[in-house]
């Protein structure tokens, strides 16, 4: 039987759980097609997966990451609308497709929702079978690595600008970590609505790479305030959004910086979970706290148009071969990358 190579996790712990298997080469079932990949992108939720979270089961042993790009290899029975050879992208939200959320166009709310790499497996192996809903065609203008990077941080960015936040042209956005996938995303997402856009970075080198993103002002977080940065060049006003997804080291301060009536969407927590909140401060300033998490097949498929319109464009740092999975986690942990981390298979 012909094998294929896949990152798996067996247990939760460090950069060595984290294993090359073997495994068969899988057929497609009913309406799947099978994939032949050819990268696979890397995100923090990735890391998070490997070493776990308390209070939440993974399914383990699970076969790691939620981005890719290929080409179809096989089609399952019933597949029509893609043909061998097709040079696709992974959608990484699978829901069931039947219930109110999925066919009003909100699936991320449906409540078999499941990511691709934490509650099924995932996209890092040769050969992947996804359901036909789970696939878009790649856009022209983009390299398979460059499309593996973009699908997850831009389809959460999107939700938590556009759906929850509700940002609008003219408003300011503080986007925390800016050159980071989602805070990349988030910075020219929030260009392209018409925002005025401060980002947070660390470093000269990251402040600089953030800027030529869009941002129209940059704020070191290795070496400055950023509430007192935020509040300088605002002139005391604050700002109408703050787009959160760092946690416990930067909420505090994100609430603090928030306009009367400002709105705070969060989709993570970087540096933790556990954080202060007054809620005098909620009640008084009427503020708004928006949780979110990915966001709509419908919406990821119209933010990939704009990859080929040239209106957004991925924010790689580097390609490593499959089996330097640990080396792609150890980079992100550090926080040593300029951008996003791509796996070549």
């Amino acid at each position: 039987m012909p094998t294929m190579r896949c990152v798996v996790v067996r247990e939760h712990g460090g950069l060595d759980r984290l294993c090359l298997e073997e495994r068969p080469i899988p057929n497609p079932a009913p309406g799947e097609v099978r994939l032949r990949m050819q990268a696979v992108g890397i995100n923090h939720l990735d890391t998070w997966v490997r070493r776990g979270v308390p209070g939440h089961t993974f399914p383990l042993p699970l076969v790691t990451s939620s981005d890719g790009c290929g080409v179809v290899d096989q089609l399952g029975p019933g597949v029509t609308g893609l043909r061998e050879g097709d040079p696709v992208v992974v959608l990484p939200g699978r829901s069931c497709g039947a219930c109110e959320a999925c066919q009003t166009g909100q699936d991320q709310l449906c409540r078999h929702y499941q990511i691709l790499g934490e509650g099924t497996d995932g996209t890092a192996a040769e050969f992947v079978c996804l359901p036909t809903a789970n696939v878009a065609p790649k856009p022209r203008a983009l390299t398979a690595p460059e499309a593996a990077s973009v699908c997850l941080v831009f389809q959460t960015a999107w939700h938590m600008l556009v759906r929850r936040a509700e940002l609008r042209a003219g408003e300011t956005v503080l986007v925390h970590a800016g050159l980071s996938g989602v805070g990349s995303a988030a910075v020219q997402i929030a260009n392209l609505l018409g925002a005025q856009v401060i980002a947070t970075a660390g470093g000269p080198e990251k402040c600089a790479r953030v800027q030529a993103l869009g941002a129209h002002h940059v704020i070191d977080s290795r070496q400055q305030d950023f509430v007192a940065e935020v509040r300088a060049r605002t002139g005391k006003q604050g700002v109408q959004v703050v787009f959160e997804h760092t946690g416990a080291a930067t909420f505090e301060g994100s609430l603090k910086v928030l306009q009367r009536g400002g709105r705070l969407v969060t989709c993570g927590a970087t540096t933790g979970g556990a954080v202060q909140l007054s809620l005098h401060a909620v009640f008084f300033k009427s503020l708004s706290i928006l949780g979110s998490t990915m966001g709509s097949k419908g919406d990821l498929r119209a933010l990939l148009r704009l990859f080929d319109q040239g209106r957004l464009r991925p924010v790689l740092d580097r390609v490593l071969p499959l089996a330097q999975a640990g080396e792609a986690h150890r980079l992100l942990e550090a926080r040593e990358a300029l951008g996003k981390v791509v796996l070549a298979v």
